[in-house]
Order: structure tokens, then C-alpha cells, then sequence
């Protein structure tokens, strides 16, 4: 009898496939929990070499030595990362339950170890420049805000509360996707579905019969308050019930609650935050952030919030004129949208038929990026995905030469995390020899067999920000991973993809993908001039549910240690009223059931890094603006100076090196109705 030996796991290995994209041909469920746990030990034993040296600490044999050690957990780490939130089955979900407080303490004991720690506190900073100085600055900085420099009592606590919280996050992420999914609504009659478009209707029929019903039709839940589909219906009966289905998300003890996960995990935050010596978690958090203090960034939403909430008191008043009736939360998309049709003669849903997605990404998305910087786009269908959904584009230069991969991941399944994001499986490090691999998931419901998916102006939105964040993994030059593309601070990141959202709007990108699915025929101009016209009259409503959730995210994580919470809903509405909010007028984007940005997605106490980015963003629009908009000149010096840069240099300095000179905010005040 031949014994044969077990096949070798394929996440421990490189990849041969090109970029070092995983191969999901190999790869099973079964393969990630023991390639995280291999993977976790080699990465010890590398440290402890590191760790045990005897000679004087160079950067070369410490910070260097740091970075390049960890490549298998690197490796199964980013593939993980990418498909659990993309298709979270529940074996995949029960994995994460597994490895996160596993993760946790391991990484404990990494920035725990005294012997690593004095090693790396030895380089000679001052003798360094440039790159290396910025990365040995960045790993000391990490080291310390995760207490390498606390008593060894302090340190067994904090290693308690780190694991406990990555259990928490791991079960808030796992109730809200099965929660979300089972809160799908369910309509039995058609006529209930008045005003939905036809192609929406087939998906929704679809969509009732694939969970097991014997007709009727489920509309399925964004991970927002307002949903897409009360733009449209015209039943407000069905209004209500979507969007209290939306609503009460989280509620209750059972397999689908989250708020008392969500209270606990602001609790040992806070706890967390008082060990290092914070006053709360939103102080802590600042620390690596862009922003001097908590106080700026108070200052920034206090400034904002009394204009954005009289703009929206004021928008209601026109809606309720229009619709005879007080408009309620679930009647305010409608009526907005039916504003626009009657009073500017646009209608956002006949506008689908001219935003089809393959055009809108390839004319559109794809288009706009080849103008600025040179690149152009090749779908590589031979490389396998880790759903038949994904498709895969290489990435090519000027001069035809490879610069990475592009994963697009677009439609909405129920195994699928609500929202959309950016995620990479390799990021650019000349130092380790890496090409990127991005990523960005969208959810765009799926259209019937045969017909193509047509997108709505949100939609298209997304799939440019999104894609801001894709080129800022996509065109880095940094020599190490941990500097490159995105690995900039949290209230930076946004920057990149809010800029790109810019060339959805800009006409010459527009005559080429707002064309009709069917005849081919261009977007009138009149119609884009209108729409523009009936965005900007809905900023109050926009900006102010965006300002009900950052205020609910900095009320959560602005507890101090020792404060708990035994009503987290009573508390949401209390610290919204107390920030001169009213969930009445305009509900928070996310409430605390269904937040996952900050409750299972590392925006914790940084949800104002939109407005904040914004800033940045609305003073680099108005410079791209001055200077002849999405031009290859304009868009080599933008990845030049700041794109190509991630965060091999403070941010700050590569906005200044592109712009010439600080951000003005009069720029985001004029964008959102709020100034002159």
C-alpha cells in the first residue's frame, strides 16, 4: 500500500500565478485556519531571531528585519481578508470567530515583547532618512500605542481586553450579515411594488424564489438606513416596511442582536484607551490620524451641523408642500426624488438605461484613469476568482509594461457584507519584490439572466470612489509594505477615492459611458445640467444622516473608562438630540445595530475622516479645476506628489508638495450648501 503524502497547503506558499494572486483553484475552507496558526509560528520564530540579537541594533537588523519577517501571515492574512467580507459563508464566519482573538494574541505578543521592543528603541533614528526614517519612526510609534511600554500587569490586561474584543468585532460582524440577510423584505403582491423598475422587480422574484419562496418577490437590505428602493416605490405602506426593516436591525438578544455586542466593545475600548493613558478611545485613536486633536475635529462637525441641519429642516418643508402629508423618513427619498422629475425634469430612474455597469467602468472608470495616468486595462478571465462572480483585469502602463492586478467584485449576494470597499492580496513593496493584487466590492443587485446590470447615480458614485482607492494601491512606489498605497492615516485614506468621484461628473468622462444600453444614445446635456442642480438641493439631507453617524460613532468612543452603557438605543438618541441632531427629522446613515465601520471595520471614533478627507478633496477638485481638470499632465503630478507617495511621507506634506499650499475649507462649505 502507497502512502501518499497530505497535499501542501497552498496559502504557505507563494503563489505562481501571475502577481501573486492567491489561487482559489486550491484553496478550501479547510486550508485557512492551519495556514494562520503555520503561519502565526513562523512568523515567531522569525521575531525571536530578531528579538535575541547581541550586536548593536541597525536598522538593517531590526526595523528592516521587522518588515520583511511575517510573509507567510501576510499572505494568508490578505486572502482571508478579501474574501471573508466579499463571501461570508458561515464556515467562513466561524472561522473568524476562531482566529481573531488567535490573531489578537498573537500580535500581543509581538508588541509585547520587552527584548524586541529595546532592540528596536536602539536604532539610531536621527541617522536615518527619508523612507527608512519614516517607517522606523512609524514601528516605534505602533509599538507604543499598543503598550510596549506599559507595566507587565497592565500588559496581561490588555492582552485579556484585546482578545475579548476581537471575539466581540468577529460576533457583531457575523450577526449583522446573517441579520441583514433575514431582514430581506418580503412582498407577496406585485402591486405592492409600484413604481420599482421592471428589471428590479424580475431580481426581486428571483431573489424570493433562491431563499425558498414560493413566489412573490424580496427586497434585500443595503447595510444603509435609507434604502436605494425608497427612491421608487410608490406604495407607503411598503416604504414603511423596508425602511423599518432597515431600521431595527440589531434589536433584541437573539442570533441576529448586536447592540449589546456594540456597548460591550465601546466599554473595553474605553478601558483599553485609560491603560494607555487616554481619556477615551477617541483620544487614543487620534494619535495615528491627520487631524492635531479630538478638539479640531469637534470643531470641524460642530461648525457643520447647525447649517446642515436648517438646510434639511428647510428641504422637508419643500417635500411636505409637494407631497400634502408630513414627510416621514421613509417618505423622504421618494419625495425628493419625485422633486427632481417635476420641478427639474429629472427622473433618477429612467437614467439607469444610460448607466450600464460594464460601460460605466471600462468608458467610464477604466477611461478616466487611462487620461490621467497613462493606464490601460486588460480582463484576464484565465485568472481564477474566489467567486464566479469576480472578474480580473491586469493593469498595464504608458508603455505596456505590467504594474498589477484589478479584482472586481460587483454584485450583491446574501453572503456578501452590505456597503462597498477596497481591499488588496499584495501591495506594492520593491523591498519584498511585490506587484499589487486590489480589489473593490461593490453591491449591485444582480439583473435577470441575459440582461445587463444598470447602475443608479449612487452607484456610480461608489464604483469611481472606490476605484480612487484601487489607484492609490495600484500606483504606489514605496519600498516597504507597511508605507504603501492605502497604509496611510484613517482621516487620509478617503482623500484619493473622494478626488475620483470628481470625474464621474466631468463631460468629457460622461459623453463616453452615459450612453443607452440599447440605442447608444448620449446622456443629454440638459438632463446632467439638471441633475447637478438636484443634487446639490438634497445636501442637507445627505450631509446631516452622514453627521448623525459620526456623531453616534465619537458619542460611543468618547466614554471613558469605567462608563457603560445599559440602553444603547435610549443613549444613540440622547447623544444624537445633545450634538443638535433629530433622528426624526434625518436618521443617522447607520445606527449602532448595524454600524459596521465601527463595530467590525476599524473606523472606530473615525467616521468624521470623510468630512474631514472632504476638506482636502473639495480644495484638490478646485485645483484640478484651475488647471484643465482630469489631464495626463495633471494626473502624473497628483501621482507624483501624493499618489504614488502613500505614507512614505506625512500626508500632509505630500498634499502640500501637490497643491502648493494648505487645504482651504471654504471649498467643502460651498460644495455642501453651507456657505455663500
Amino acid at each position: 500500500m502507497t502512502i501518499r503524502p497530505a497535499p501542501a497547503n497552498p496559502l504557505l506558499a507563494p503563489s505562481t500565478l501571475p502577481y501573486g494572486l492567491p489561487d482559489f483553484r486550491a484553496i478550501r475552507d479547510e486550508h485557512y485556519l492551519p495556514a494562520f496558526r503555520a503561519a502565526m509560528a513562523s512568523h515567531r520564530r522569525e521575531l525571536e531571531a530578531i528579538a535575541a540579537g547581541t550586536g548593536p541594533a541597525t536598522f538593517e537588523d531590526t526595523v528592516e528585519a521587522l518588515e520583511r519577517a511575517g510573509q507567510d501571515l501576510r499572505r494568508v492574512a490578505m486572502a482571508f481578508g478579501v474574501v471573508r467580507p466579499a463571501d461570508g459563508t458561515e464556515a467562513r464566519l466561524a472561522i473568524l470567530e476562531q482566529v481573531e482573538p488567535e490573531l489578537a494574541a498573537h500580535w500581543d505578543a509581538v508588541h509585547l515583547d520587552g527584548r524586541l521592543y529595546r532592540r528596536l528603541a536602539a536604532v539610531d533614528v536621527s541617522a536615518l532618512a527619508g523612507e527608512e526614517r519614516r517607517l522606523a519612526e512609524q514601528v516605534l510609534r505602533d509599538f507604543r500605542l499598543r503598550g510596549a511600554d506599559l507595566a507587565p500587569a497592565a500588559q496581561e490586561r490588555l492582552a485579556a481586553l484585546n482578545e475579548r474584543l476581537a471575539v466581540l468585532s468577529a460576533r457583531y460582524e457575523r450577526r449583522l450579515v446573517a441579520g441583514t440577510a433575514a431582514a430581506a423584505v418580503y412582498v407577496r403582491d406585485a402591486v405592492e411594488l409600484a413604481g420599482l423598475p421592471e428589471q428590479d422587480v424580475a431580481a426581486a422574484a428571483a431573489a424570493a424564489r433562491a431563499a425558498g419562496h414560493d413566489g412573490g418577490h424580496l427586497l434585500a437590505l443595503s447595510l444603509f438606513t435609507s434604502q436605494p428602493w425608497l427612491e421608487v416605490l410608490e406604495d407607503r405602506g411598503t416604504r414603511r416596511r423596508v425602511f423599518e426593516a432597515a431600521w431595527s436591525r440589531g434589536r433584541g438578544p437573539g442570533e441576529h442582536g448586536t447592540l449589546e455586542l456594540a456597548a460591550e466593545l465601546a466599554a473595553l475600548r474605553a478601558e483599553k484607551a485609560g491603560l494607555l493613558g487616554f481619556s477615551s478611545w477617541a483620544e487614543y485613536a487620534l494619535q495615528d490620524r491627520s487631524a492635531p486633536d479630538l478638539d479640531a475635529v469637534r470643531r470641524l462637525l460642530e461648525s457643520v451641523i447647525p447649517p446642515a441641519v436648517a438646510n434639511a429642516r428647510r428641504e422637508r418643508a419643500e417635500l411636505e408642500e409637494l407631497a400634502g402629508h408630513p414627510v416621514e423618513p421613509w417618505d423622504w427619498p421618494y419625495y425628493a426624488a419625485r422633486a427632481a422629475r417635476e420641478r427639474r425634469r429629472v427622473d433618477v430612474a429612467a437614467l439607469r438605461p444610460y448607466l450600464e455597469l460594464d460601460r460605466v467602468l471600462t468608458e467610464g472608470v477604466f477611461a478616466a484613469a487611462g487620461a490621467m495616468y497613462g493606464l490601460s486595462f486588460r480582463e484576464r478571465p484565465d485568472l481564477p476568482g474566489y467567486h464566479p462572480d469576480v472578474r480580473t483585469w491586469e493593469v498595464l502602463a504608458e508603455d505596456g509594461a505590467g504594474i498589477g492586478l484589478y479584482v472586481g467584485d460587483f454584485h450583491a449576494r446574501p453572503t456578501k457584507s452590505g456597503g462597498a470597499w477596497m481591499d488588496s492580496f499584495r501591495v506594492a513593496s520593491s523591498l519584498l519584490g511585490e506587484r499589487p493584487v486590489v480589489t473593490t466590492a461593490l453591491n449591485v443587485p444582480r439583473p435577470p439572466a441575459g440582461r445587463p446590470a444598470l447602475l443608479t447615480p449612487d452607484e456610480v458614485t461608489t464604483l469611481f470612489h472606490e476605484f480612487g482607492h484601487a489607484l492609490h494601491g495600484l500606483l504606489s512606489t514605496a519600498r516597504y509594505a507597511s508605507l504603501s498605497g492605502t497604509a496611510v492615516p484613517r482621516d487620509v485614506v478617503e482623500f484619493p477615492s473622494q478626488v475620483n468621484e470628481a470625474w464621474k461628473d466631468w463631460p468629457s468622462v460622461v459623453e463616453r459611458y452615459a450612453r443607452h444600453v440599447e440605442t447608444g444614445e448620449p446622456l443629454p446635456a440638459a438632463v446632467r445640467t439638471a441633475l447637478e442642480g438636484a443634487a446639490r438641493e438634497g445636501e442637507g439631507f445627505r450631509t446631516t444622516e452622514y453627521l448623525g453617524a459620526t456623531m453616534l460613532d465619537l458619542a460611543w468612543h468618547s466614554l471613558s473608562p469605567g462608563e457603560t452603557v445599559a440602553d444603547p438605543e435610549a443613549f444613540e438618541a440622547e447623544r444624537l438630540l445633545a450634538a443638535g441632531l433629530d433622528p426624526a427629522l434625518v436618521p443617522p446613515r447607520y445606527r449602532t445595530g448595524y454600524f459596521r465601520h465601527v463595530f467590525a471595520g476599524g473606523y472606530a471614533a473615525g467616521y468624521y475622516s470623510y468630512l474631514w478627507a472632504e476638506v482636502l478633496d473639495a480644495d484638490a477638485v478646485e485645483w484640478f479645476r484651475a488647471h484643465g481638470g482630469p489631464t495626463r499632465e495633471n494626473g502624473e503630478h497628483f501621482r507624483a506628489e501624493f499618489l504614488g507617495r502613500g505614507n512614505t511621507r506625512d500626508p500632509m506634506e505630500s498634499y502640500r508638495a501637490f497643491r502648493g499650499a494648505d487645504p482651504d475649507p471654504a471649498h467643502l462649505l460651498r460644495r455642501r450648501g453651507l456657505a455663500g
